[in-house]
């Protein structure tokens, strides 16, 4: 893509972090912007904070865990704006049990369903959803899907196993446009840590999904957020995005800081060995040193 007024983007997980960066990002390129979020008080603020801006925008209150919700937020963004260009399926959600300490096969099937239901399953609902309209008005277009720096890495708990999931997922809409010749680009976005509120996703997790979590410390909780509070902003890497719409780059991994731990990940993998571990305090060290931001 390289006309961008007037165009439409959908952007989900829109009320806060790199959602609302990425909406602020196109209402800069005067395209129309439809943001979903399954919070609506907060979207409801963002919504209005972006229309002060007059920017042409509007809030749809989003499930991505369910198909039929997510079905309602295309027609209607279809229905409001018309043809949809840009599609980011962003919204995710980290829960403080599933690669808190727990065991793999510990972690109870409520924070798999939940996990997997918005990071996984609501990124397949967006391209189930939209690709079908976008293919038909054939205008240029591109979707960009949020993995993580986990979805190139071992470990990680229901959170990596998700990302693993979008990014192989999106690999794969990337050769199916291709060998359609679909004027569709795709692309993964796997950060590592930005200034976000993912950590405390919880707020949002269904009432049928909650489970009783003692594996949470506080302790770890708040490692969690300094972590996050030091990481990128996400204004940053929102500009990283649209740089690599327009350079129609598949993968975009906007933490060069991260390559060696993804490089050391593919060489144990070649190598045949278990997978590479990763050194929590090596990884304070460098961040304390202001290299992994």
């Amino acid at each position: 893509m390289s006309d961008y007024s007037g165009k439409t983007a959908v952007v989900t997980g829109a009320a806060s972090g790199i959602g609302l960066a990425l909406a602020e990002r196109f209402v800069q390129e005067r395209m129309q912007v439809v943001m979903a979020d399954i919070q609506e008080d907060a979207l409801n603020e963002a919504v209005a904070k972006l229309q002060e801006r007059q920017g042409r925008v509007v809030g749809v209150v989003t499930n991505t865990m369910l198909q039929e919700s997510v079905e309602n937020l295309a027609e209607s963004a279809i229905k409001e704006f018309g043809n949809i260009h840009v599609l980011c399926n962003n919204a995710g959600v980290a829960s403080s049990m599933g690669g808190g300490g727990s065991a793999i096969w510990e972690i109870p099937n409520p924070d798999w369903d939940w996990v997997m239901g918005v990071n996984f399953y609501g990124v397949l609902y967006g391209l189930q959803s939209f690709i079908p309209h976008m293919l038909a008005h054939g205008e240029a277009g591109h979707i960009v899907n949020t993995a993580s720096l986990a979805g190139l890495m071992p470990a990680g708990g229901t959170y990596g196993v998700s990302k693993h999931g979008v990014l192989v997922l999106t690999e794969t809409l990337y050769n199916d446009l291709e060998s359609r010749d679909a004027n569709i680009g795709a692309s993964v976005l796997c950060p590592g840590f930005v200034n976000t509120k993912i950590i405390d996703a919880e707020r949002n997790r269904p009432e049928s999904l909650q489970v009783d979590n003692e594996a949470a410390s506080e302790q770890a909780m708040a490692v969690g957020r300094a972590l996050l509070a030091q990481g990128m902003a996400p204004e940053d890497l929102a500009n990283a995005v649209f740089e690599a719409i327009e350079e129609k780059r598949l993968y975009i991994l906007p933490h060069p800081a991260w390559d060696d731990f993804v490089r050391s990940r593919v060489e144990h993998v070649l190598a045949r060995q278990g997978p590479a571990q990763l050194d929590l305090e090596a990884m304070m060290q460098r961040r304390e040193a202001g290299e992994m931001f």
